[in-house]
C-alpha cells in the first residue's frame, strides 16, 4: 500500500528512470488485492454493496492521508455514474481541498453531482459560479474547462441568472461539448426570457442529434413552448427538418431514416420534397436493398438539378453493386450533363472509376479518375484520382510518366501518396542511369518520411553503391526544396516541461484512483496542446495493464510516429508501440516453420494488436486472427487433438496454426512476402487476380497495383512494421539466427507439402 509524496517531497530523477520505476511500482501495486485502483476498477466495471463497501472502507482508513482523497473522488465519480447524485456529492465534498492538483476534477464532478441531485429533487447542496473556479482556472489548463462552462450554465439557470448564463455560454460556445451545449443554452435563454431562442437552440438539440437522450430532453421543452408560444412559436426549416432523417441515415439507423423522410414528404414542397423522395430510396440502399432502391430512384422524376444529381448518384451505385456497367456509365454521362459542378458527380466518378479498377479496366478508369481530379481539384479525394492516373502512366512507361509524377508531387505535397511519388521518381531516375537525381529523390524521402513503407524503401536504395557514390543533383534538390512536404515531427527534450510534468503527475494521481479513463484523457489533452508528446505517450503506455492495451493506448495519441527518426525517442517509446509478447512462442513456431520472426511480429500487431483475445468482424480469432473453420482444417493437419475454437484465444495455439498457414502461403508464391501478405488479409484468389494481371519489375509495383485500399495499407504496413521491428530488436533479442531470409530457404520437399495443403485451406476475410 503506496502513501502519495507530497510535491514538497517530490524527488527529481531522470524521467526514462522514473518511468522504469513507476512501471515496477504499478505492478506490485497491481498484485495487491486491496490496492486503491484494483478496487475502483473492479467496483466502477461490476457495481455492488461489496464494492463500495470495500472502498469505503480503505477512504475510511486512509482518512488523513492523500489516497484517501483518493478514494473519495473515486467513489464520487463511480456514484455520478451510477446516478446516485447524493451519494457522490457528499463523496466529493469530502475530497474538497484535499487534492490541489486534481482540485478541478472535485469542483466539477461535485458541481455536477448537486446540480443533477437538484434536478431529481434529491437534497445534495447548492452551487454556485465560484464553486467551479478551480475548473476554469487550474494551474494547466483542463480537460474539463469546456464541460465545466456547461455547468456553469446550469447553476446560474438555477440561480435564477438566465441572462448571465447565456453571457457565459455564448462566450464558450465555439469548445461546448454537444449537444449538452446547445441543451444548456436553450434552458439558458428561456430562464432570461428568450423563448424563441430557446425554441431555436431545443430545435438544434432535437434535429442534430437524435440518437442522444438530450434529444428527448429537448422534444419534451419544445412541446411546452409551442404551447406557450402559440403562433409566435418558430416553425423548423425544411433543412432542418431534414437535418434529423440525414443525421440517422448517417448512423445507418435506415429504417428510421426512411420512415422520417417518408413523413416528411407531405409536409414539404419543392426542392426539399424531392430530396426527402431520394433519401427514402437512399435509405433502402443502404439497408441492402439494392434492387428496390434501384427501381424507386429510376422511377422518380425529379426536378430540381441538385436532387436530381443526388438520385442519379445513388443510381450509378445501385447499378454497380447489381453490375450494370452500361447503365452506371450512363448514370454518370447524365449527372455531368444535369449537374457538372455538384459534388455528387464527383463521388460518382469515383464510384465508377473503382469499380473499373478492381476489375483491371485502365481504359475506362482513368478517364473517369481524371475528370475527378480536373473538375473538383478541391475534393479531399482528388489527391487520390490524381494519382492512379499517374501511376497507370508510370506501370506503362509512358513518356509522361515522370512529369504526372512531379505534377503529383507539386499538387499534392502533404498526402500520403507524395511518398509513393517520391520513391518512383527516384526508380525512374535509376532506370535512366540519372544517379545523382536517384539519391536526391531518395534523401528527401528517406529524411521526411524514415519510416513509412517507401521510407524504407528509399533507405535501402540508398545503399546501392551506385546511388550511394553519387552527388545529388542539384536541380533536383532545387524542386524538391520547392514542395511543401509535410514538417518532420521532433520527438522533444527528453526533461519534461513544467507544464508536462504536472499533467503527468495529474495523471498518475488518476492512476492511482483507478481512475485509468480519466487519466489517458488527461494525457490525449496534454499531447493534443503540443505539450511535449512523446513523453505524455510514454506515460500514457503505463496505464496499459498488457502489451496489447499499451500498444492501443499509444496509438490514440495520434503521433505520426512513423515521421520520426527512430533515435530521437526513447526506447520505451518504441517498445510499446512495437511490443514483443509471447515472445517464446512467437520464436519458437517461427523457427519451426523457418519464418521471419519479424515479420511474424509485424503480422500479429497488424491484425490483433497482440491482443488473444481478439476477434474479428469476420470472426477470425486470436492474435493471428485463424478462422474457426480454417483453425479445424490446420488443426488437423498438425495433429493438434481436440480442437475447439476457445483454442485459438491460446497464444501458443494460434501461433502454432497461424504460422503454419503463413508458411503454407509463403511456400505457394515462392517466398515473396508481398503476394503472401495480399493472400493473408484478401484471401490466395484476389492475390492470385492481381499477380496475375501484369508482369511487375519490382514488389512495390504489385503492391501499388492491389486495387483494394485496405488490403494495400495491409501490406505495407505489415513490411513497414517488420522493418520497424528489425531496427528495434536486434537479431540476437528473438535467437533469431537464420530465420530473417526465410522463406526462400524452406525444403523443398516441406514446401511442397505444405503447399498442397494450403491449396486446401482457404482463410475466410481478415479485419
Amino acid at each position: 500500500m503506496t502513501t502519495l509524496p507530497s510535491s514538497a517531497r517530490t524527488i527529481r530523477v531522470p524521467w526514462f528512470k522514473a518511468f522504469a520505476l513507476a512501471s515496477m511500482t504499478a505492478l506490485a501495486g497491481a498484485a495487491a488485492p486491496a490496492s486503491l485502483d484494483g478496487l475502483t476498477r473492479a467496483y466502477r466495471e461490476a457495481p455492488s454493496q461489496a464494492g463500495r463497501t470495500a472502498l469505503e472502507r480503505y477512504a475510511a482508513a486512509h482518512a488523513h492521508d492523500a489516497n484517501g482523497a483518493l478514494a473519495r473522488l473515486a467513489l464520487g465519480v463511480a456514484s455520478f455514474e451510477q446516478r446516485d447524485y447524493a451519494a457522490a456529492a457528499a463523496n466529493l465534498h469530502a475530497a474538497e481541498g484535499r487534492l490541489p492538483h486534481l482540485a478541478d476534477y472535485v469542483a466539477y464532478y461535485l458541481a455536477a453531482a448537486r446540480l443533477e441531485a437538484k434536478d431529481a429533487g434529491t437534497p445534495a447542496g447548492t452551487v454556485s459560479p465560484e464553486d467551479l473556479a478551480p475548473a476554469r482556472s487550474p494551474a494547466v489548463p483542463s480537460p474539463l474547462a469546456a464541460r465545466a462552462a456547461v455547468i456553469e450554465g446550469r447553476a446560474l439557470v438555477a440561480a435564477n441568472a438566465g441572462a448571465e448564463a447565456v453571457r457565459v455560454l455564448r462566450g464558450q460556445y465555439s469548445g461546448l461539448p454537444q449537444p449538452e451545449g446547445d441543451l444548456a443554452l436553450a434552458k439558458a435563454y428561456e430562464a432570461s426570457g428568450d423563448l424563441a431562442q430557446a425554441a431555436a437552440s431545443y430545435q438544434r438539440v432535437y434535429y442534430y442529434y437524435p440518437g442522444n437522450d438530450a434529444a428527448t430532453k429537448a422534444a419534451a421543452a419544445l412541446v411546452t413552448l409551442r404551447d406557450t408560444m402559440g403562433g409566435a412559436f418558430p416553425r423548423p426549416g425544411p433543412e432542418l427538418l431534414l437535418a434529423r432523417a440525414d443525421k440517422l441515415l448517417a448512423a445507418r439507423d435506415t429504417g428510421r431514416a426512411r420512415d422520417e423522410y417518408r413523413t416528411l414528404v407531405p409536409q414539404l414542397s419543392g426542392t426539399w420534397q424531392e430530396l426527402a423522395r431520394v433519401r427514402a430510396a437512399a435509405a433502402d440502399y443502404l439497408a441492402g436493398n439494392i434492387g428496390a432502391a434501384y427501381r424507386g430512384l429510376r422511377g422518380l422524376s425529379v426536378s430540381a438539378a441538385e436532387a436530381d444529381a443526388e438520385r442519379l448518384y445513388y443510381v450509378v451505385e445501385c447499378a454497380r453493386k447489381l453490375g450494370d456497367d452500361d447503365e452506371m456509365i450512363e448514370a454518370v454521362k447524365r449527372l455531368g450533363g444535369r449537374a457538372p459542378h455538384s459534388p455528387w458527380r464527383f463521388k460518382a466518378l469515383v464510384t465508377a472509376a473503382n469499380r473499373f479498377l478492381v476489375s483491371n479496366q485502365p481504359d475506362r478508369y482513368v478517364p473517369l479518375y481524371q475528370a475527378a481530379y480536373e473538375d473538383f481539384p478541391a475534393e479531399p479525394l482528388a489527391a487520390n484520382c490524381h494519382w492512379k492516373v499517374a501511376w497507370h502512366a508510370y506501370l506503362k512507361g509512358q513518356r509522361e510518366a515522370g512529369a504526372r509524377l512531379r505534377e503529383h508531387l507539386e499538387r499534392y505535397p502533404d498526402h500520403l501518396t507524395a511518398t509513393a511519388a517520391l520513391y518512383f521518381m527516384g526508380r525512374l531516375a535509376e532506370r535512366d542511369g540519372h544517379w545523382g537525381e536517384a539519391r536526391a529523390w531518395y534523401a528527401r524521402l528517406a529524411e521526411r518520411f524514415p519510416n513509412y513503407y517507401y521510407g524504407t524503401l528509399a533507405r535501402g536504395r540508398l545503399e546501392d553503391q551506385r546511388v550511394a557514390d553519387a552527388t545529388a543533383d542539384a536541380a533536383t534538390t532545387e524542386f524538391l526544396g520547392r514542395l511543401a512536404l509535410p514538417e518532420r515531427p521532433r520527438a522533444g527534450s527528453s526533461v519534461p516541461l513544467p507544464a508536462t510534468a504536472l499533467r503527468t503527475e495529474r495523471a498518475r494521481l488518476l492512476r492511482t484512483a483507478g481512475l485509468d479513463d480519466f487519466a489517458a484523457a488527461e494525457l490525449r489533452f496534454g499531447a493534443g496542446r503540443g505539450e511535449q508528446p512523446v513523453l505524455l505517450a510514454v506515460e500514457m503506455a503505463r496505464i496499459g495493464d498488457s502489451p496489447s492495451r499499451k500498444l492501443q493506448l499509444m496509438k490514440t495519441m495520434r503521433i505520426d510516429y512513423f515521421a520520426m527518426p527512430v533515435e530521437e525517442a526513447p526506447a520505451a517509446f518504441w517498445q510499446a508501440l512495437f511490443p514483443l509478447p509471447y515472445r517464446n512462442e512467437l520464436m519458437r513456431n517461427a523457427k519451426s516453420q523457418n519464418l521471419d520472426p519479424f515479420t511474424v511480429a509485424a503480422l500479429i500487431r497488424q491484425e490483433s494488436e497482440f491482443n488473444p483475445q481478439a476477434v474479428s468482424s469476420a470472426k477470425a480469432y486470436g492474435l493471428t486472427q485463424v478462422t474457426p473453420g480454417t483453425g479445424r482444417q490446420l488443426a488437423r493437419r498438425l495433429g493438434v487433438r481436440r480442437f475447439r475454437n476457445n483454442m485459438l484465444f491460446q497464444p501458443a495455439t494460434n501461433l502454432k496454426l497461424g504460422t503454419y498457414y503463413m508458411r503454407s502461403l509463403l511456400d505457394q508464391w515462392g517466398g515473396r512476402w508481398e503476394e503472401t501478405l495480399a493472400a493473408y488479409n484478401a484471401g490466395p484468389r484476389r492475390a492470385a487476380e492481381w499477380a496475375g494481371w501484369r508482369t511487375y519489375r519490382e514488389p512495390a509495383e504489385f503492391i501499388e497495383s492491389i486495387p483494394y485500399t485496405e488490403t494495400r495499407g495491409y501490406v505495407q504496413a505489415v513490411l513497414r512494421n517488420a522493418a520497424m521491428y528489425r531496427r528495434l530488436y536486434p537479431a540476437g533479442a528473438l535467437d533469431a539466427a537464420g530465420a530473417a531470409t526465410a522463406g526462400k530457404r524452406g525444403a523443398k520437399k516441406a514446401g511442397q507439402a505444405r503447399s498442397a495443403a494450403g491449396r486446401k485451406t482457404r482463410r475466410a476475410g481478415r479485419s
